[in-house]
């Protein structure tokens, strides 16, 4: 681990990957939820990332991506918080209450390979 001058630490491994139409930073070991994938829980899946930083290099450019990978397992399922809304039109008894819970595929992040 390195250290900055504030004493924070950092780890010198993580990547950026692209999933559900978000970005998430993701380090080694970290489990994170993720929109719905539909794959089995206890299946292996990778990701391509778009940024990877290891140590002192940093990978951002197509050609030096290519090749890299963050892997990751599948947890589980989970939902998220449930959203209540309430549409209403006046002077026409119009009114309609609903709610959502979102799933999320919840992974964990096996394996950032920088190249090959």
């Amino acid at each position: 681990m390195g250290v900055q001058p504030s004493g924070y630490t950092f780890p010198l491994v993580y990547a950026v990957i692209k999933t559900g139409g978000k970005q998430e930073r993701v380090e080694e070991g970290q489990t994170l939820a993720v929109e719905l994938l539909g794959v089995a829980e206890g299946d292996e899946i990778s990701f391509d990332p778009i940024l990877v930083v290891d140590g002192a290099r940093v990978l951002s450019r197509r050609d030096e991506l290519a090749s890299a990978k963050v892997s990751a397992r599948v947890v589980g399922e989970t939902k998220g918080p449930k959203i209540h809304g309430f549409t209403y039109k006046p002077k026409t008894r119009s009114r309609r209450k609903w709610g959502h819970r979102q799933h999320y595929t919840t992974i964990e992040i096996t394996g950032i390979t920088p190249e090959g």
